[in-house]
């Protein structure tokens, strides 16, 4: 690790912040009467306030992911632990980061919420990454860089030595965003957390859990990063009922590879059925539950899609992505009416 100091990174006044003592983080274990929160004594199961910490969760996740309950931090959705990162690292208007492009908007909206300076190094024709490109974009106030693998819209995983080299060879944190790494050959980076205390990743529920309507989001990184976190969140930002749902739906990973086997299935069938049109020019390789298309005319074909009540992703405007349609993998019965759309557009 080159030159890594995390309190060096971190805002002052964050490092130094008292953080809102709520009555659930006073007091754990078990007790029969509760008059500490203020709370209404009835409707029972939603008249008390959610654990903050969510622990029962995060116990079901250490077994399925194999992180540790202290490395593990619960958002509103992924976005919240985005906007976390900006708001414990980036003093406005004086620091930056650094992301490939294209990738998530996300990054960019939260670094424009925040007045963070967002620095964007174009990926190759292949759509990968050099960690020297961006390192080079970096300077001394250069607090994160933003890696999504499988990166959304290109659908491909990055080249896991790049990865490793950014991580090994910049002081600042580095986030991998790793939202569709359920549907990738390549291993998530979680098991290998220790070895890099810089390195924060996220994960979701959205995707292949099936839980997007929930919000729910996952970081994972060390201790020290987690408690500041902690620190910086709402106190109670994951309602009761979001932690009932995913407690149950955690309950049912059996469940979750039924549906990422169907999932891929379908993205083969996909893709071989879309390159059968004579518009579509190149399917491009992908490691999500998505394939980016490139046609001949994505404006015109978003358009007809649209009168027929078909509704994918429209990329044109994006870099490196002139001419594409992102399209979701469907059930099959929604690929069917997606194909026998696009068949009449031809």
């Amino acid at each position: 690790m080159s030159n890594f100091d995390l309190k060096r990174l971190v805002r002052p006044n964050i490092w130094n912040l008292a953080p809102y003592s709520c009555a659930r983080t006073e007091f754990t274990g078990e007790a029969s009467t509760f008059l500490d929160a203020n709370e209404n004594p009835y409707n029972a199961n939603i008249n008390r306030y959610p654990d903050p910490f969510q622990i029962d969760v995060k116990k079901k996740i250490v077994s399925i992911k194999g992180a540790s309950v202290e490395n593990i931090c619960l958002g509103n959705g992924s976005d919240e632990t985005i906007d976390l990162m900006y708001r414990i690292f980036c003093e406005p208007v004086v620091d930056n980061v650094v992301a490939i492009d294209p990738t998530y908007g996300m990054y960019r909206v939260c670094a424009d919420i925040n007045n963070v300076e967002y620095r964007s190094v174009l990926l190759d024709e292949n759509f990968n990454f050099s960690a020297g490109n961006m390192l080079a974009k970096a300077d001394a106030h250069t607090k994160i860089m933003w890696l999504c693998t499988p990166n959304n819209p290109t659908g491909n995983a990055l080249n896991t030595e790049e990865i490793k080299d950014l991580i090994k060879e910049f002081s600042g944190i580095v986030v991998l965003d790793e939202a569709y790494i359920d549907f990738s050959s390549k291993p998530s980076f979680v098991k290998n957390l220790a070895e890099y205390p810089n390195l924060v990743i996220l994960q979701t529920f959205s995707k292949a859990w099936g839980c997007a309507g929930i919000r729910l989001g996952m970081a994972f990184a060390s201790t020290e990063i987690i408690d500041l976190m902690n620190k910086v969140k709402y106190p109670y930002n994951i309602n009761i009922l979001t932690q009932e749902r995913i407690s149950s739906m955690l309950d049912q990973p059996k469940q979750v590879e039924e549906w990422k086997k169907i999932l891929l299935n379908e993205r083969e069938t996909l893709g071989h059925n879309l390159a059968s049109l004579q518009y579509v020019e190149k399917i491009y390789p992908s490691d999500a539950n998505f394939l980016l298309v490139k046609v001949d005319d994505a404006n015109k074909l978003y358009q007809f899609l649209v009168s027929k009540g078909v509704i994918v992703r429209n990329r044109n405007s994006v870099s490196l992505c002139k001419g594409c349609v992102r399209i979701t993998v469907g059930s099959p019965e929604e690929n069917t009416e997606l194909l026998k759309a696009m068949k009449e557009y031809q």
